[in-house]
Protein backbone atom coordinates (compact mmCIF):
# COMPACT_ATOMS: atom_id res chain seq x y z
CA UNK A 1 0.00 0.00 0.00
CA UNK A 2 1.17 3.60 -1.08
CA UNK A 3 1.57 6.18 1.81
CA UNK A 4 -1.49 8.57 0.25
CA UNK A 5 -3.31 5.57 0.38
CA UNK A 6 -2.39 4.73 4.37
CA UNK A 7 -2.87 8.02 5.49
CA UNK A 8 -6.01 7.73 3.83
CA UNK A 9 -7.35 4.71 5.19
CA UNK A 10 -6.02 6.36 8.78
CA UNK A 11 -8.13 9.52 8.53
CA UNK A 12 -11.30 7.21 7.42
CA UNK A 13 -10.53 4.97 10.62
CA UNK A 14 -9.70 8.26 13.26
CA UNK A 15 -13.47 9.52 11.93
CA UNK A 16 -15.45 6.08 12.26
CA UNK A 17 -13.97 5.69 15.82
CA UNK A 18 -15.36 9.50 16.71
CA UNK A 19 -18.36 8.66 15.32
CA UNK A 20 -19.06 5.16 16.74
CA UNK A 21 -17.98 6.60 20.07
CA UNK A 22 -20.42 9.70 20.25
CA UNK A 23 -22.84 7.31 18.84
CA UNK A 24 -22.50 4.78 21.65
CA UNK A 25 -21.88 7.88 24.48
CA UNK A 26 -25.94 8.92 23.48
CA UNK A 27 -27.04 4.69 24.88
CA UNK A 28 -24.91 5.02 27.49
CA UNK A 29 -27.00 3.31 30.46
CA UNK A 30 -27.41 4.52 33.80
CA UNK A 31 -26.05 1.35 36.48
CA UNK A 32 -29.44 0.37 37.67
CA UNK A 33 -29.49 -1.98 41.06
CA UNK A 34 -29.93 -6.08 40.55
CA UNK A 35 -29.73 -5.26 36.56
CA UNK A 36 -27.62 -7.57 34.78
CA UNK A 37 -26.13 -6.01 31.67
CA UNK A 38 -26.42 -9.71 29.58
CA UNK A 39 -30.02 -9.44 30.19
CA UNK A 40 -31.91 -7.72 27.36
CA UNK A 41 -33.69 -4.59 27.84
CA UNK A 42 -37.18 -5.72 29.05
CA UNK A 43 -40.67 -3.28 28.01
CA UNK A 44 -42.08 -3.00 31.15
CA UNK A 45 -44.20 0.36 31.02
CA UNK A 46 -47.46 -0.64 29.21
CA UNK A 47 -47.40 2.86 27.11
CA UNK A 48 -44.02 1.99 25.03
CA UNK A 49 -44.56 0.33 21.42
CA UNK A 50 -43.40 -2.93 20.49
CA UNK A 51 -41.83 -3.69 17.00
CA UNK A 52 -44.84 -5.66 16.60
CA UNK A 53 -47.59 -2.74 16.24
CA UNK A 54 -48.88 -3.39 19.22
CA UNK A 55 -50.20 -0.45 20.79
CA UNK A 56 -51.17 1.69 24.29
CA UNK A 57 -53.97 -0.02 25.67
CA UNK A 58 -54.20 3.03 28.28
CA UNK A 59 -55.47 5.31 25.80
CA UNK A 60 -58.61 5.88 24.20
CA UNK A 61 -62.43 6.38 25.09
CA UNK A 62 -65.59 4.56 26.76
CA UNK A 63 -67.71 3.02 23.68
CA UNK A 64 -71.35 1.91 24.86
CA UNK A 65 -72.09 -1.65 23.94
CA UNK A 66 -75.41 -3.24 24.22
CA UNK A 67 -73.92 -6.68 24.03
CA UNK A 68 -72.73 -5.74 27.31
CA UNK A 69 -72.15 -6.72 30.56
CA UNK A 70 -70.23 -9.93 30.01
CA UNK A 71 -72.10 -11.93 33.11
CA UNK A 72 -75.62 -11.78 34.98
CA UNK A 73 -75.46 -9.41 37.72
CA UNK A 74 -76.61 -12.20 39.90
CA UNK A 75 -73.61 -13.81 39.42
CA UNK A 76 -73.26 -16.11 42.80
CA UNK A 77 -69.48 -15.18 43.80
CA UNK A 78 -70.34 -11.42 44.17
CA UNK A 79 -69.85 -9.67 47.33
CA UNK A 80 -72.72 -7.65 48.91
CA UNK A 81 -70.39 -4.26 48.41
CA UNK A 82 -70.46 -4.47 44.80
CA UNK A 83 -73.88 -6.31 44.25
CA UNK A 84 -75.52 -2.70 43.20
CA UNK A 85 -78.58 -4.27 41.52
CA UNK A 86 -79.30 -6.46 43.82
CA UNK A 87 -78.68 -3.23 46.34
CA UNK A 88 -81.53 -1.20 44.84
CA UNK A 89 -79.23 0.79 42.26
CA UNK A 90 -82.07 1.79 40.01
CA UNK A 91 -79.65 1.98 36.64
CA UNK A 92 -77.67 -0.01 35.02
CA UNK A 93 -76.50 1.49 31.78
CA UNK A 94 -72.39 1.53 34.02
CA UNK A 95 -72.59 -2.58 32.92
CA UNK A 96 -72.64 -1.69 29.63
CA UNK A 97 -68.90 0.15 28.50
CA UNK A 98 -66.40 -1.39 26.75
CA UNK A 99 -62.68 0.26 26.55
CA UNK A 100 -61.83 1.17 23.25
CA UNK A 101 -57.94 1.83 22.76
CA UNK A 102 -56.64 4.50 20.43
CA UNK A 103 -55.30 2.44 17.25
CA UNK A 104 -56.53 -0.98 18.12
CA UNK A 105 -58.87 -3.45 20.39
CA UNK A 106 -59.24 -6.11 23.18
CA UNK A 107 -60.93 -9.11 22.28
CA UNK A 108 -63.99 -9.61 23.97
CA UNK A 109 -63.63 -11.51 27.22
CA UNK A 110 -64.52 -15.72 26.12
CA UNK A 111 -64.20 -17.89 29.35
CA UNK A 112 -64.47 -20.92 27.18
CA UNK A 113 -61.10 -19.93 25.49
CA UNK A 114 -59.51 -17.92 28.44
CA UNK A 115 -59.87 -21.60 30.73
CA UNK A 116 -58.43 -23.77 27.81
CA UNK A 117 -55.73 -21.41 28.00
CA UNK A 118 -55.41 -21.17 31.31
CA UNK A 119 -55.56 -25.12 32.19
CA UNK A 120 -53.68 -26.68 34.90
CA UNK A 121 -52.50 -23.34 36.14
CA UNK A 122 -52.63 -20.63 38.72
CA UNK A 123 -53.96 -17.69 38.61
CA UNK A 124 -53.39 -15.37 41.49
CA UNK A 125 -54.57 -12.22 42.56
CA UNK A 126 -52.51 -10.24 45.39
CA UNK A 127 -53.43 -6.80 47.00
CA UNK A 128 -56.07 -4.78 48.96
CA UNK A 129 -59.97 -5.21 48.35
CA UNK A 130 -59.83 -3.53 45.15
CA UNK A 131 -58.29 -6.22 43.90
CA UNK A 132 -60.96 -8.17 45.73
CA UNK A 133 -62.92 -6.58 43.76
CA UNK A 134 -61.25 -7.47 40.43
CA UNK A 135 -60.98 -11.18 41.28
CA UNK A 136 -64.95 -11.41 41.92
CA UNK A 137 -64.92 -9.58 38.60
CA UNK A 138 -63.11 -12.20 36.90
CA UNK A 139 -64.39 -15.66 38.81
CA UNK A 140 -68.17 -14.31 37.60
CA UNK A 141 -66.30 -14.06 34.13
CA UNK A 142 -65.63 -17.46 33.87
CA UNK A 143 -67.77 -19.41 36.51
CA UNK A 144 -71.16 -19.71 34.07
CA UNK A 145 -69.00 -22.04 31.59
CA UNK A 146 -68.05 -24.70 34.40
CA UNK A 147 -70.81 -27.28 35.25
CA UNK A 148 -72.45 -27.12 39.09
CA UNK A 149 -70.22 -30.01 40.08
CA UNK A 150 -66.82 -28.96 38.70
CA UNK A 151 -66.63 -25.96 40.57
CA UNK A 152 -65.55 -25.41 44.48
CA UNK A 153 -64.34 -22.13 46.17
CA UNK A 154 -61.19 -22.91 49.24
CA UNK A 155 -60.35 -20.44 52.21
CA UNK A 156 -56.65 -20.78 53.37
CA UNK A 157 -55.69 -18.06 56.07
CA UNK A 158 -55.38 -14.56 53.78
CA UNK A 159 -56.15 -16.68 50.67
CA UNK A 160 -59.46 -17.66 49.02
CA UNK A 161 -59.39 -19.59 45.89
CA UNK A 162 -62.10 -20.25 42.43
CA UNK A 163 -61.33 -23.63 41.39
CA UNK A 164 -62.69 -24.93 37.77
CA UNK A 165 -61.83 -28.32 38.50
CA UNK A 166 -62.43 -29.73 34.84
CA UNK A 167 -59.70 -27.38 33.59
CA UNK A 168 -57.45 -27.85 36.72
CA UNK A 169 -57.21 -24.23 36.58
CA UNK A 170 -57.13 -21.88 40.02
CA UNK A 171 -58.38 -18.10 40.55
CA UNK A 172 -56.62 -17.00 43.76
CA UNK A 173 -57.19 -14.06 46.26
CA UNK A 174 -54.35 -13.26 48.54
CA UNK A 175 -54.87 -10.48 50.80
CA UNK A 176 -51.88 -8.18 51.32
CA UNK A 177 -52.29 -4.50 50.86
CA UNK A 178 -48.58 -3.26 51.75
CA UNK A 179 -47.05 -6.64 50.35
CA UNK A 180 -45.10 -6.63 52.82
CA UNK A 181 -45.16 -7.48 56.41
CA UNK A 182 -47.95 -5.83 58.86
CA UNK A 183 -48.08 -7.27 62.21
CA UNK A 184 -49.28 -6.42 66.00
CA UNK A 185 -46.01 -5.72 68.18
CA UNK A 186 -46.67 -4.25 72.18
CA UNK A 187 -49.42 -3.06 73.11
CA UNK A 188 -51.00 -3.97 69.79
CA UNK A 189 -49.37 -1.28 67.91
CA UNK A 190 -49.34 -1.94 64.45
CA UNK A 191 -45.78 -2.39 63.05
CA UNK A 192 -45.17 -2.44 59.27
CA UNK A 193 -41.82 -4.15 58.34
CA UNK A 194 -40.51 -2.45 55.08
CA UNK A 195 -37.99 -4.93 54.58
CA UNK A 196 -39.95 -8.09 55.08
CA UNK A 197 -42.47 -9.86 53.46
CA UNK A 198 -41.86 -13.69 53.45
CA UNK A 199 -45.04 -13.79 54.96
CA UNK A 200 -46.99 -12.73 52.26
CA UNK A 201 -44.81 -13.59 49.49
CA UNK A 202 -44.33 -17.69 50.55
CA UNK A 203 -48.11 -17.92 49.09
CA UNK A 204 -47.10 -16.85 45.52
CA UNK A 205 -44.28 -19.50 44.89
CA UNK A 206 -45.52 -22.03 42.65
CA UNK A 207 -47.62 -19.83 40.68
CA UNK A 208 -47.79 -19.54 36.83
CA UNK A 209 -49.42 -16.09 36.83
CA UNK A 210 -49.18 -13.58 39.48
CA UNK A 211 -51.11 -10.20 39.44
CA UNK A 212 -50.01 -7.17 42.30
CA UNK A 213 -51.32 -4.21 43.03
CA UNK A 214 -50.83 -1.96 46.24
CA UNK A 215 -51.20 1.86 46.67
CA UNK A 216 -54.14 2.80 48.65
CA UNK A 217 -52.93 1.63 52.29
CA UNK A 218 -49.95 3.34 52.33
CA UNK A 219 -51.85 7.02 52.15
CA UNK A 220 -54.79 6.13 55.04
CA UNK A 221 -54.17 8.43 57.75
CA UNK A 222 -56.15 9.69 60.80
CA UNK A 223 -59.16 7.49 61.75
CA UNK A 224 -58.45 5.03 58.10
CA UNK A 225 -54.75 4.56 59.09
CA UNK A 226 -53.64 0.72 59.36
CA UNK A 227 -50.24 1.19 61.13
CA UNK A 228 -48.56 2.69 63.88
CA UNK A 229 -44.89 2.46 63.40
CA UNK A 230 -42.56 1.76 60.55
CA UNK A 231 -39.33 -0.56 60.60
CA UNK A 232 -36.88 -1.09 58.55
CA UNK A 233 -33.78 -3.42 60.25
CA UNK A 234 -33.56 -2.23 63.78
CA UNK A 235 -34.75 1.24 63.19
CA UNK A 236 -38.19 2.31 64.05
CA UNK A 237 -40.13 5.32 62.61
CA UNK A 238 -43.28 6.73 63.99
CA UNK A 239 -43.57 9.77 60.73
CA UNK A 240 -42.26 8.74 57.53
CA UNK A 241 -43.21 10.16 54.28
CA UNK A 242 -46.05 8.00 52.78
CA UNK A 243 -43.93 7.76 49.42
CA UNK A 244 -40.51 6.92 51.08
CA UNK A 245 -42.14 4.43 52.75
CA UNK A 246 -44.07 2.68 49.73
CA UNK A 247 -40.67 2.97 47.31
CA UNK A 248 -39.27 1.36 50.28
CA UNK A 249 -41.98 -1.08 50.75
CA UNK A 250 -42.01 -2.20 46.69
CA UNK A 251 -37.96 -2.52 46.64
CA UNK A 252 -38.49 -5.22 48.91
CA UNK A 253 -41.04 -6.93 46.57
CA UNK A 254 -38.89 -5.93 43.73
CA UNK A 255 -36.24 -7.78 45.31
CA UNK A 256 -38.11 -10.41 46.44
CA UNK A 257 -39.55 -11.06 42.75
CA UNK A 258 -36.10 -10.91 41.07
CA UNK A 259 -34.68 -13.39 43.34
CA UNK A 260 -37.35 -15.97 43.36
CA UNK A 261 -39.07 -16.20 39.93
CA UNK A 262 -38.11 -17.43 36.74
CA UNK A 263 -40.04 -15.11 34.01
CA UNK A 264 -39.85 -18.87 32.01
CA UNK A 265 -42.05 -20.34 34.34
CA UNK A 266 -44.32 -17.31 36.07
CA UNK A 267 -46.21 -13.78 34.25
CA UNK A 268 -46.12 -10.94 36.75
CA UNK A 269 -48.15 -7.95 35.87
CA UNK A 270 -48.50 -4.88 38.77
CA UNK A 271 -51.71 -2.86 37.90
CA UNK A 272 -51.56 0.26 38.39
CA UNK A 273 -53.68 2.38 41.00
CA UNK A 274 -57.33 2.77 40.98
CA UNK A 275 -58.78 5.98 40.96
CA UNK A 276 -61.35 7.18 44.01
CA UNK A 277 -64.29 10.11 43.45
CA UNK A 278 -64.42 10.70 47.34
CA UNK A 279 -64.11 14.86 46.88
CA UNK A 280 -67.28 16.63 48.20
CA UNK A 281 -67.66 13.97 51.62
CA UNK A 282 -67.70 10.76 49.50
CA UNK A 283 -70.54 12.04 47.14
CA UNK A 284 -69.18 12.66 44.26
CA UNK A 285 -69.71 9.48 42.92
CA UNK A 286 -73.99 9.77 43.89
CA UNK A 287 -76.48 9.71 40.69
CA UNK A 288 -73.62 9.74 38.25
CA UNK A 289 -74.92 7.56 35.16
CA UNK A 290 -72.45 8.35 32.43
CA UNK A 291 -68.81 8.06 31.91
CA UNK A 292 -66.82 11.40 31.59
CA UNK A 293 -66.13 11.96 27.98
CA UNK A 294 -62.99 13.40 28.53
CA UNK A 295 -60.79 15.43 30.83
CA UNK A 296 -60.99 19.40 30.45
CA UNK A 297 -57.81 19.11 32.10
CA UNK A 298 -54.30 17.34 31.97
CA UNK A 299 -55.35 14.39 34.25
CA UNK A 300 -53.22 14.15 37.86
CA UNK A 301 -50.73 11.14 37.32
CA UNK A 302 -50.88 9.99 41.23
CA UNK A 303 -47.01 10.08 42.91
CA UNK A 304 -47.66 6.55 43.69
CA UNK A 305 -47.78 5.54 39.72
CA UNK A 306 -44.39 7.50 39.46
CA UNK A 307 -42.74 5.87 42.16
CA UNK A 308 -44.05 2.00 40.76
CA UNK A 309 -42.89 3.04 37.12
CA UNK A 310 -39.55 3.84 39.09
CA UNK A 311 -38.98 0.70 40.75
CA UNK A 312 -39.87 -1.69 38.16
CA UNK A 313 -37.44 0.22 35.77
CA UNK A 314 -34.51 -1.56 38.32
CA UNK A 315 -35.71 -5.17 38.49
CA UNK A 316 -34.35 -7.26 36.26
CA UNK A 317 -37.66 -9.65 35.61
CA UNK A 318 -39.79 -8.49 33.51
CA UNK A 319 -42.71 -6.94 35.23
CA UNK A 320 -45.61 -5.96 33.31
CA UNK A 321 -47.39 -2.49 34.12
CA UNK A 322 -51.20 -2.44 33.61
CA UNK A 323 -51.70 1.06 33.69
CA UNK A 324 -55.75 1.28 34.45
CA UNK A 325 -55.40 5.02 36.43
CA UNK A 326 -56.51 7.83 33.76
CA UNK A 327 -59.24 5.41 31.93
CA UNK A 328 -60.97 4.27 35.17
CA UNK A 329 -60.86 7.98 36.44
CA UNK A 330 -63.23 8.27 33.52
CA UNK A 331 -65.80 6.51 35.20
CA UNK A 332 -66.99 8.00 38.19
CA UNK A 333 -70.45 6.24 37.69
CA UNK A 334 -69.14 3.12 38.00
CA UNK A 335 -68.65 3.08 41.84
CA UNK A 336 -71.20 1.66 44.60
CA UNK A 337 -72.07 5.18 46.19
CA UNK A 338 -74.92 4.48 48.73
CA UNK A 339 -75.51 1.30 46.74
CA UNK A 340 -72.89 -0.75 48.70
CA UNK A 341 -75.61 -2.03 51.11
CA UNK A 342 -79.33 -3.07 50.26
CA UNK A 343 -81.29 -0.47 49.81
CA UNK A 344 -84.94 -0.96 50.51
CA UNK A 345 -87.46 1.89 49.59
CA UNK A 346 -87.70 3.05 53.20
CA UNK A 347 -83.74 3.43 53.32
CA UNK A 348 -84.37 5.11 49.78
CA UNK A 349 -86.26 8.32 52.09
CA UNK A 350 -83.46 8.74 53.98
CA UNK A 351 -80.57 8.41 51.34
CA UNK A 352 -77.91 10.76 52.83
CA UNK A 353 -77.77 8.93 56.17
CA UNK A 354 -75.72 6.16 54.13
CA UNK A 355 -72.31 6.97 53.63
CA UNK A 356 -71.19 6.95 49.83
CA UNK A 357 -68.19 4.77 48.31
CA UNK A 358 -65.96 6.17 45.88
CA UNK A 359 -63.28 3.77 45.54
CA UNK A 360 -64.80 0.66 45.12
CA UNK A 361 -66.61 -0.74 41.98
CA UNK A 362 -70.17 -2.15 40.95
CA UNK A 363 -69.65 -5.55 39.49
CA UNK A 364 -70.52 -6.12 36.70
CA UNK A 365 -68.59 -2.92 35.63
CA UNK A 366 -65.46 -1.57 35.35
CA UNK A 367 -63.10 -4.54 36.41
CA UNK A 368 -64.37 -6.39 34.15
CA UNK A 369 -62.56 -4.14 31.61
CA UNK A 370 -59.54 -4.24 33.39
CA UNK A 371 -59.55 -8.37 33.04
CA UNK A 372 -60.34 -8.46 29.83
CA UNK A 373 -57.43 -5.70 29.17
CA UNK A 374 -55.41 -7.97 31.34
CA UNK A 375 -56.62 -11.69 28.71
CA UNK A 376 -55.84 -9.45 25.99
CA UNK A 377 -51.98 -9.47 27.87
CA UNK A 378 -51.83 -13.00 28.35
Amino acid sequence: MNKPSCFFFIFVFIIYLSFFNEVSAQFDLEEEPWLDEKEEEVDMVQSRRSSTGSCDLSVGKWVYDQSYPLYDANCPYLSTAVSCQRNGRPDSDYEKWKWKPQGCSIPRFDALDFLGRMRRRRIMLVGDSIMRNQWESLVCLVQAVVPAEHKTVTYNGPSMAFHALNFETSIEFVWAPFLVELKEGQQKKRILYLDLIEENAKYWRGVDILVFDSAHWWTHTGQWSSLDFYMEGKSIFANLNPMVAYEKGLMTWAKWVDLNLDPRQTRVIFRSISPKHNRENGWKCYNQRVPLPYFSHQPHVPEQLLVLQGVLKRMRFPVYLQDITIMSALRKDGHPSVYARAMDQDKMQHIREYSSDCSHWCLPGVPDIWNEMMNALL
